[in-house]
């Protein structure tokens, strides 16, 4: 019997290796998916075919949901994509492995909570500064003009608001803590952020705004799971849309 030829060597090539993330590299990726740049590109691209925001303050259904879902593909795709390249495992980043349904009755506790300090909030700044109120109708009420509306814009919020800016707020908490100078700044600039990006809902409702996403951040970073945050937020989104449609009801 002859002899076994001996293992031929693996010349398979290693995989290559991405390289460390540096610090200029997070800046880029944290302004990438900030949500500004995206959603002026998606603007960009709704104008070329003739979806317009809306006239007299008020935007138009098309437009929203359009933008909404067109950058909630983009900027989630942007994410994972840049996690993977940095060898990040989404789920160490979005999710606390082992307590699932205590972030989820966690994030349920929390509304009454977020709702009280909304409502004093709102009451302090219109008996402080009554010129911060600055717009009476919001832009988004088109959507509660029927029902079929309503049931859209329910999903959005869920989609778009609770779960794409929760997970857009703990990517970018997760690049300023390893790269760009803590999770605390990472909250102070992502909520300052995220209340600019509604003022056109009021400047009173920016600062509201601006509170509950550092509410939301700090509860990310205290917990490690977007479950909490995206149960709360989606939850309070859907109960302002039920008070906003319950108003306009009764006045009709």
């Amino acid at each position: 019997m002859l002899p076994e030829p001996p293992d031929s060597p693996d010349t398979t090539p290693p995989a290559p290796t991405p390289p460390p993330l540096s610090r200029a590299r997070a800046a880029v990726e944290v302004l990438i998916c900030s949500g500004y740049p995206t959603q002026l590109l998606i603007i960009a691209i709704l104008s070329g075919f003739g979806v317009n925001p809306g006239v007299d303050g008020t935007l138009s259904p098309a437009f929203i949901f359009g933008i909404s879902a067109l950058d909630t593909v983009l900027l989630l795709s942007l994410i994972f994509f840049f996690l993977k390249y940095s060898n990040d495992r989404p789920r160490d980043v979005f999710l606390n492995h082992d307590r699932v349904t205590q972030e989820l009755v966690l994030g349920i506790a929390l509304v009454p909570f977020i709702f009280v300090v909304v409502v004093a909030v709102q009451l302090s700044l219109r008996m402080v500064a009554p010129f911060l109120h600055n717009v009476d109708v919001s832009p988004f009420q088109a959507l509660l003009a029927s029902p079929w509306l309503l049931v859209g814009f329910v999903a959005l919020v869920l989609i778009a608001g609770g779960v794409r800016e929760e997970v857009q707020r703990a990517f970018l908490l997760h690049r300023f803590e390893q790269r760009l100078g803590g999770g605390r700044l990472g909250v102070a600039l992502t909520s300052l952020a995220f209340g600019l990006g509604h003022t056109m809902q009021g400047w009173d409702a920016a600062i509201v705004t601006a509170l509950m996403g550092a509410f939301w951040g700090a509860l990310y970073l205290a917990r490690r799971s977007v479950v909490s945050t995206v149960t709360n937020h989606a939850i309070f989104n859907i109960a302002q849309i039920a008070l906003g449609y319950a108003t306009l009801a009764r006045a009709a």
